[in-house]
């Protein structure tokens, strides 16, 4: 089963069209138009041009070769923009290495075998592990570039290229550095950052292809949140400079969630491309959003927004639905499915695809149909993709299937696969029908081996559960089904062997800087049955975070809490004297008496301290260890604060107030032993009410 589109018929071709040519008819015709804004940055179409021209000559003047890798790990992505054009400009392919993450550039640069890599001395301490890395500064040289020629670079004919040849081709306008077969190189999202070539025509197909369906236009302000080396920006500039729109780039190194907001709104973003939890978290978790959303309303903060394209994991029709509905009427949302081997487009999916309306769209993930220039289709259950200008098709190592309305369907991802008594088990619908449970957002499916039974302990299958972008529970997900709930929802659905033994609750599912739901660092059980009595569970064991250490984490915490108590302690010993003189002075008392009371001062000003550190760094451990519900936990934490702190103030002053003085000994006994008494019993109701574990064991 295949589904095919025409090539892309959204501008007429030339033989010797690339980006970058797509790129100059926008520096010739709109010169003065903004190009690039990053932060208070900007550049326009002609500044930015310019530049990349003096960087182009700058890089043959170094002996590029011709059609050369040249890696970019420039941090201001202004600078970006420049290094990657002026590396076309050169003749050259660009490869983005991320380098904040050495581990990662170090595999990419690895991968790429660049001639050089654009950036300063702090990326080469960063990627240089003892090799011959050759590093050109452009920071260092900014000075020298700047004197360089702002008009495009010209190279003298190759031998045997007639003369008056070349000479028409400088009229043309198109004489540049020749251009090799690649245009750049992109990396996969994997573990293994395979780097993958791209050509010209390739890059340029994908771009027109993205540009037919995502109906691109001059007046876009275009936002990519993914990172520079990752394929959505390493080929998705393009959908912004080959269209004459402007791209929006983070002020500092990266997006967070505050500075994303606010440049969409700023800087009147039109088009944002993204992934599942930042859209999500962008149009769903801010306080007004969800406001927003319970009252079924656009989010008027977002109201520039045209488009958001979303790629890099599954996205539900329930999902899809709910970000529509916090955009402005006419609005569109694309899920998006493509690979780095087709420069991001594949195939995608908007609701009007859909002749009418469906049932069960919390189990529905829809690829759609495919882009201009490509085709999909499923064989033997996984989809296979054939890029723009042919080829053979490439296995995804995704499953699919074609639905009866030619709509391709999204099915789960083969290397997700579980083995369940000696059979696979595709995870992805199971996942899907967990959905269907009121208040579940997201579930993923994980074989886990249980704690505290030894090397022999079996292993069961695990449910960790995400509650849904609307919900204002506190804790998060704190009404999500246990085990029993959830096995009694897919009882007669699902068959028995294929159902969870286990629930996990998180506040959200953990994803990678690719949007892609992280399985390998989900919470996992304790490894032993030593680690299982040292570690915070029950009677399955404990979980822990995978690549991390729960002994290292809690000496690390009781340190800090020690450093604090001490520092606090003394804080609180000096402020005594200061807001009651006198109330330790043990002149005239004798020992061992002045020593027993001496320590006393001292043990409740150190209980002060704890109240304090409690009071700010209690109610998350109190939350993630005991769940007993949101108004109980409050009550109990401050009751704990209370209880710890009081001792200070209340023996201070009745050691100045007057035996006889009643008025004031009442004022301190109901001001102080009372709350005691109530703090006290808050604790016993929290410390009896049965909690709802975060971790719920079906116990047969």
């Amino acid at each position: 089963m295949t589904q095919g589109s025409e090539p892309s018929t959204h501008a007429a071709r030339r033989t010797d069209d690339t980006v970058l040519s797509r790129f100059e008819r926008w520096v010739r015709d709109t010169p003065g138009a903004r190009a690039v804004v990053a932060g208070t940055e900007s550049l326009t179409y002609g500044q930015l041009d310019a530049r990349a021209n003096q960087l182009a000559h700058h890089l043959l003047a170094t002996g590029l070769p011709d059609g050369a890798v040249v890696a970019v790990g420039t941090a201001p992505r202004a600078e970006l923009l420049v290094a990657l054009l002026g590396i076309l400009k050169a003749g050259a392919a660009y490869a983005v290495i991320d380098v904040q993450n050495p581990r990662t550039g170090r595999l990419q640069l690895a991968a790429a075998g660049p001639f050089a890599l654009l950036g300063d001395a702090a990326d080469r301490a960063r990627l240089d592990d003892g090799g011959d890395l050759r590093v050109i500064s452009l920071g260092a040289e900014a000075a020298a570039l700047s004197a360089l020629p702002t008009d495009p670079p010209v190279r003298a004919p190759k031998a045997g290229v007639p003369k008056a040849r070349a000479d028409q081709a400088r009229a043309d306008d198109r004489t540049r550095a020749p251009q090799g077969d690649t245009a750049a190189v992109l990396f996969t999202a994997g573990a293994d950052h395979r780097a993958v070539p791209l050509g010209h025509d390739r890059l340029l197909a994908a771009h027109d292809g993205w540009a037919e369906a995502a109906g691109l236009t001059p007046e876009d302000r275009h936002l990519i949140t993914a990172g520079p080396d990752l394929t959505p920006f390493a080929a998705g500039w393009t959908r912004a400079l080959c269209e004459g729109g402007a791209l929006v780039l983070p002020g500092g190194p990266r997006w967070t969630a505050e500075s994303l907001r606010r440049a969409v709104d700023a800087e009147r973003v039109t088009v944002l491309h993204t992934d599942p939890g930042t859209a999500t978290q962008l149009l769903m978790r801010d306080g007004e959003a969800v406001l927003s959303h319970t009252l079924r309303r656009p989010d008027e903060g977002l109201r520039s927004l045209r488009m958001v394209t979303i790629t890099g994991d599954r996205l539900y029709l329930d999902e899809q639905s709910a970000l529509l509905a916090r955009l402005r009427s006419g609005a569109r949302v694309l899920n998006v499915y493509g690979l780095t081997e087709s420069a991001g487009t594949g195939a995608w999916f908007e609701l009007p695809q859909l002749a009418g309306p469906l049932d069960g769209v919390e189990e529905l993930s829809l690829i759609g149909t495919p882009f201009p220039g490509c085709r999909v289709g499923v064989r033997d259950g996984e989809i296979r993709l054939t890029v723009p200008g042919g080829g053979e098709a490439i296995p995804t190592g995704d499953l699919g299937a074609l639905r009866p309305d030619g709509l391709l369907e999204f099915g789960g991802r083969i290397r997700d696969r579980l083995t369940v008594d000696n059979r696979p088990l595709d995870p992805h619908p199971v996942e899907s029908a967990i959905r269907t449970y009121e208040g579940v957002g997201g579930a993923v499916l994980a074989e886990v081996r249980g704690a505290g039974t030894g090397k022999n302990a079996q292993p069961m299958l695990v449910a960790y559960l995400a509650p849904a972008a609307e919900d204002d529970t506190w804790p998060p997900g704190s009404d999500l089904p246990d085990s029993g709930q959830l096995r009694r929802h897919l009882g007669g659905r699902i068959p028995g062997a294929m159902l969870p033994r286990a629930v996990f609750r998180l506040p959200r599912l953990p994803r990678d800087r690719a949007g892609r739901e992280q399985r390998t660092v989900l919470p996992l059980p304790a490894s032993s049955a030593e680690d299982a009595r040292t570690a915070d569970g029950g009677k399955y064991g404990a979980f822990t975070r995978a690549g991390g250490s729960t002994a290292a984490g809690t000496a690390g915490f009781v340190f800090f809490c020690g450093i604090a108590l001490l520092v606090l302690g003394a804080f609180a010993m000096g402020l005594a004297a200061i807001l009651w003189p006198g109330s330790m002075d043990l002149t005239g008392v004798p020992n061992p008496y002045a020593t027993l009371f001496f320590l006393l001062y001292l043990a409740e000003s150190w209980s002060f301290a704890a109240g304090v550190l409690f009071l700010f760094a209690g109610r998350s451990r109190m939350r993630r260890h005991m769940r007993r519900g949101p108004g109980i936990t409050a009550a109990a934490h401050l009751a704990i604060v209370y209880l710890l702190a009081a001792w200070w103030p209340q023996d201070n002053l009745y050691r100045l107030a007057a035996k006889q003085d009643w008025p004031q000994q009442a004022a301190l006994v109901y001001a102080f032993n009372i709350p005691l008494m109530i703090a006290a019993g808050i604790v016993a109701v929290y410390v009896s009410r049965p909690p709802a574990s975060a971790f719920d064991v079906d116990p047969d």
